[in-house]
């Protein structure tokens, strides 16, 4: 029997072919940074939410004086102008506007809209920049988080915005939204007339044309009209003609929420719109970055005249 030679006898094994390397997935310095903002935004907010559970309290109205003075058309010996009466609220709801109450008469107050189960203690950096500079009255809307549909929620803003209108003496308002609160105004602005009151409608990382990100879309119904196609996207689609209101819209391009990001701008030919891409920053971080928020208070100090001239184009860097 003729035994097997030596293993070492043998002759080598040839290698194996060498494979190409594989894009594996790569983090950009950019979006770790923003993810590490991203937390530290959510875990400062944790802390301050309790404290937008509860509405504001109300203070009392602007002497009649002082709205006849600020009411636009109106004389100074006129009461404020009412447009379509028929919209406003029996029982205008007791909103609070703070600021500054020697604000000039050309800068409409402020709505602040909160995103989905937020509250109002969101805009706290946001607000504190428009109000130390002396010309902005704000008031801030909270909506239950159990709200079911965008429709109702939006009617529920124009019964606010009333109620703003109505103790401050202003025709118009300008109005801030974050995500989900943006959506819901534009809804209202777009669909429920309320171009007739709102000059100016500043987004922040609202879907416009709905995201393919909905967490809990299965539960909660409002968040699956965030999603792209749903039925109230595509009313927001259609002609909106001769709309009065201007739109700016602030997305983020590392927005995490917002997918595609490009999703949170405004597109539509009826609507007089600004896109501002903003970098370095995600979704949570739009509403308290200081950058944004002197970004967006540039936008609201803009006259009445030239509006279409918004003075924040092209990118704001928030890094």
């Amino acid at each position: 029997m003729k035994l097997p030679p030596p293993l070492s006898s043998l002759p080598p094994l040839p290698s194996p072919p060498r494979l190409p390397r594989l894009p594996g997935p790569r983090l950009s310095s950019a979006l770790v940074g923003a993810t590490a903002l991203e937390l530290a935004v959510l875990a400062g907010h944790l802390i301050t939410y309790p404290l937008g559970l509860t509405p504001e309290r109300p203070e009392s109205p602007e002497p009649r004086e002082s709205r006849a003075g600020s009411a636009g058309s109106a004389g100074p010996e006129s009461p404020a102008r009412t447009d379509h009466p028929e919209n406003a609220p029996s029982r205008p709801l007791a909103l609070p506007v703070t600021g500054d109450p020697t604000a000039p008469a050309a800068a409409p107050p402020v709505v602040l809209l909160h995103g989905f189960i937020d509250n109002r203690s969101v805009f706290l950096v946001l607000r504190r920049a428009l109000t130390r500079h002396g010309h902005r009255r704000t008031a801030s809307l909270n909506y239950s988080p159990l709200t079911r549909d965008i429709r109702a929620a939006a009617a529920l803003l124009g019964r606010q915005v009333e109620a703003v209108r109505a103790r401050t003496g202003h025709d118009r308002v300008d109005i801030v939204g974050h995500s989900l609160g943006g959506l819901i105004a534009r809804y209202y602005v777009q669909r429920l007339g309320g171009d007739r009151r709102v000059r100016t409608l500043v987004t922040l990382g609202t879907p416009h044309g709905g995201t393919a990100v909905a967490p809990g879309a299965g539960l909660h119904p409002i968040v699956r009209q965030m999603r792209g196609g749903s039925p109230v996207i595509e009313e927001l689609r259609l002609p909106a003609p001769g709309c009065r209101t201007r739109f700016v819209s602030f997305w983020a391009e590392l927005d995490q929420v917002m997918v595609p990001v490009e999703t949170a701008c405004v597109d539509h030919p009826d609507l007089d719109a600004v896109n501002v891409r903003v970098t370095g920053i995600g979704h949570l971080a739009l509403p308290v970055h200081p950058a944004v928020a002197a970004a967006v208070r540039e936008v609201l100090e803009t006259p009445e005249t030239g509006e279409a001239d918004v003075p924040v184009t092209g990118a704001t860097s928030a890094a």
